[in-house]
């Protein structure tokens, strides 16, 4: 009984570390406490008389459950609901915070959950928490140089869609600010944000829900959404700035925004349930 509390108590001081591996590798707090209670078991399963630097051991356990579940997870995207939004770590959230640094947002969450599974893996172990090649190799069934390779095509991936883009920041704030006058019905700052030739385009199932198919012109537009969006949420599409309604814990209609010269010129509702399991969708916190 001493042994296994001497085993939990080493456990313990590796838990916030492992958290983070599994968070950044799945997106999902629930999942990576899932993952980390897995190497745990298997901890305690194990004979670790014999293992000597047992963060390395368990961070490589962690690492081969979490390859497992993405693999899970990607067998499961042809099936209903089988599209995984990343869960946003909330700002006010002490016990969470450790699972995020600076350079891990939901827009990089977004990227990653593109990836192919050993993609994933590689990336994280090596460019987020420096494990050499090496000991990514038998983890992801690789040569080392195959396991470069796979880190090397992901950081490409997620530098291309994660860069600094001042226009995306300008689209976030257009997006922003059009879900506050919607939400406050102020017909005003709708027209100030929308451009005069505006059109709002919605599919067959936003139309069956009550939508108009289709809406031209600024003031027509301000009209029908003054006062109308509370429910929608901000939301990364596809990694850009757009708008989220949610309801029964899964999207319903996501707001697709196309931003010229610093007005909104159009604005795509999608609520068919084949074409929203497509998006990388992710719902931000506000």
């Amino acid at each position: 009984m001493h042994e296994h509390d001497g085993l939990a108590q080493q456990f313990e001081q590796h838990r916030t570390h492992l958290r983070a591996v599994a968070y950044r590798m799945l997106g999902s707090r629930s999942e990576a406490d899932d993952a980390v209670q897995e190497a745990w078991m298997r901890l305690s399963r194990s004979d670790s008389g014999g293992v000597e630097n047992l963060r390395g051991w368990l961070t490589t356990v962690v690492a081969r459950v979490c390859l497992d579940m993405l693999r899970a997870r990607e067998s499961q995207r042809e099936q209903p609901l089988g599209a995984h939004l990343p869960e946003p770590i909330a700002s006010g959230d002490p016990e969470h915070a450790a699972l995020l640094a600076d350079s891990v947002g939901l827009a990089l969450l977004v990227v990653l959950e593109a990836l192919a599974p050993p993609e994933r893996v590689a990336f994280v172990l090596h460019d987020m928490f420096d494990l050499s090649f090496d000991e990514i190799a038998p983890i992801v069934g690789r040569t080392p140089a195959a396991a470069r390779q796979l880190a090397s095509r992901a950081r490409r991936r997620v530098q291309g869609a994660t860069a600094p883009d001042a226009d995306r920041a300008r689209q976030r704030a257009l997006v922003d600010a059009f879900l506050a006058a919607s939400r406050d019905g102020d017909f005003e700052a709708l027209l100030a944000v929308l451009d005069p030739d505006v059109v709002v385009r919605a599919d067959p199932a936003a139309v069956q829900i009550g939508a108009s198919a289709e809406v031209r012109g600024a003031a027509a537009v301000a009209e029908t959404f003054k006062g109308r969006a509370r429910a929608a949420q901000p939301a990364l599409v596809n990694g850009a700035a757009g708008l989220v309604w949610v309801a029964g814990g899964r999207p319903r209609v996501v707001f697709r925004f196309t931003v010229t010269r610093g007005k909104i010129v159009a604005i795509d509702l999608v609520a068919d349930p084949d074409r929203l399991r497509q998006l990388d969708l992710a719902v931000l916190s506000e």
